[in-house]
């Protein structure tokens, strides 16, 4: 069973009383993602592996730890995931960024690929799937069945608020990705939309409706 990590950083819970507040304009509300995304990212690499190295400081040679190299992908689910994305680059400089834009036929219901480009190599990465909102839990599950066949194994999921829904049908659909939030809210109501809830992280963050 994939586990569910809420980070309750006294700064993220500041910032995210704000992001939720429906006065805050776009230009606050992107700035907010942006610096709450950076926040997720330096407890979400918590576990990235470390080694020893040699170093000169100007007063003498010193023993010091360095990351072991373990590369990192972004994978944002279009459009909203955009968002989140540069808060984490700055902790992450090095890190691959792909892409994944999915929608449901009206008729089928099933997924849609429109539009994916992802980094030669992510069978060999970590890869954190970024989206905003965790409702159905459909958008996410989607993309990580799309990048599991494509090869990837090691893939976790970040979010800022979800809603029980969602975490459980991760957690059903994968038990092997792990979910990192900023909260976890009470429910999704009848239209689908996460109760408190932030309202349409896409509309929010790009000022459409």
């Amino acid at each position: 069973m994939s586990k569910v990590f809420v980070l309750d950083h006294p700064l993220i819970q500041h910032k995210i009383t704000y992001i939720r507040n429906k006065n805050t304009g776009t230009k606050e509300f992107r700035a907010l993602v942006d610096e709450v995304s950076a926040l997720m990212a330096f407890e979400i690499t918590r576990d990235l592996p470390l080694e020893e190295t040699t170093i000169e400081t100007p007063v003498m040679e010193a023993k010091s730890k360095v990351l072991s190299g373990k590369k990192i992908g972004l994978v944002p689910i279009l459009r909203a995931g955009l968002g989140m994305v540069d808060g984490m680059l700055r902790l992450i400089p090095a890190a691959k960024v792909g892409h994944v834009g999915l929608y449901r036929d009206p008729e089928t219901l099933t997924p849609v690929e429109y539009y994916i480009k992802l980094p030669s190599d992510i069978e060999e990465r970590e890869l954190i799937v970024i989206d905003p909102m965790l409702a159905t839990g459909g958008s996410a599950n989607d993309a990580i069945h799309s990048l599991k066949k494509r090869g990837a194994t090691n893939i976790k999921l970040m979010c800022l608020i979800a809603a029980p829904e969602g975490v459980e049908m991760i957690q059903e659909e994968h038990p092997d990705v792990d979910i990192y939030l900023a909260a976890l809210d009470e429910k999704l109501n009848e239209k689908g939309y996460i109760e408190p809830g932030l309202g349409d992280a896409g509309d929010r963050l790009f000022g459409t409706k």
